[in-house]
């Protein structure tokens, strides 16, 4: 077994993982959404894409047993396991500053915009830009004639996926800040992974 690691309440981790490594992310609390990005080690330009993934499974959840795919169409992890109710989403950009300005912020807000960029720095690595996320076990719901809300998720305590590595990769994640919106449960906390052979 790996160590297990913290990504902070509100912050980020970014992590090596090569190929043939998987990747366990755990819901720790249950209700904690964890942006996660995937970029290939070798060029950091190739990145696991919302907008390819969508295109290539014809879903937007995808689920265990999935290949996630990367901008140039080549799948960079797999879904191995999931032991949630498999709600996940691939529709929203990660938060950022400009999104808490919107919701009435007036003073910074963490958010995983910032929390990509600096797990990257932790690793002497700069994102080439912020791809859209797949954010783990956010609850988007999807209505009759395409209307989205934001809801909290289905997940409960220790659920957990795991991504297992096509390529040499770094995976970034970002236990989501929002408090404004309920897709936390209005409650922001830690979540953990470790890295397994």
């Amino acid at each position: 077994m790996g160590e297990l690691i913290e990504i902070p309440a509100r912050g980020g981790k970014a992590v090596r993982v090569k190929k043939g490594q998987a990747l366990k992310m755990i819901n720790t609390h249950g209700h904690q959404v964890v942006d996660t990005w995937a970029f290939n080690a070798e060029d950091l330009t190739e990145f696991m894409s919302m907008e390819h993934l969508r295109a290539m499974l014809g879903t937007i959840f995808p689920k265990q047993g999935d290949s996630l795919y990367t901008n140039q169409r080549r799948p960079i992890l797999v879904m191995e396991e999931d032991t949630s109710p498999g709600i996940h989403d691939t529709l929203m950009a990660s938060c950022d500053v400009h999104r808490y300005r919107l919701l009435g912020c007036t003073e910074y807000h963490e958010n995983c915009t910032d929390n990509l960029a600096a797990s990257m720095k932790e690793l002497g690595l700069v994102a080439p830009e912020t791809p859209a996320p797949l954010n783990m076990w956010m609850n988007i719901p999807v209505a009759d004639g395409g209307a989205t809300s934001w809801e909290a998720p289905v997940s409960k305590a220790g659920d957990h996926v795991l991504l297992r590595a096509q390529m040499d990769c770094i995976v970034a994640m970002s236990a989501c800040p929002q408090d404004i919106i309920p897709v936390n449960a209005g409650n922001p906390v830690e979540a953990h992974f470790e890295v397994l052979d």
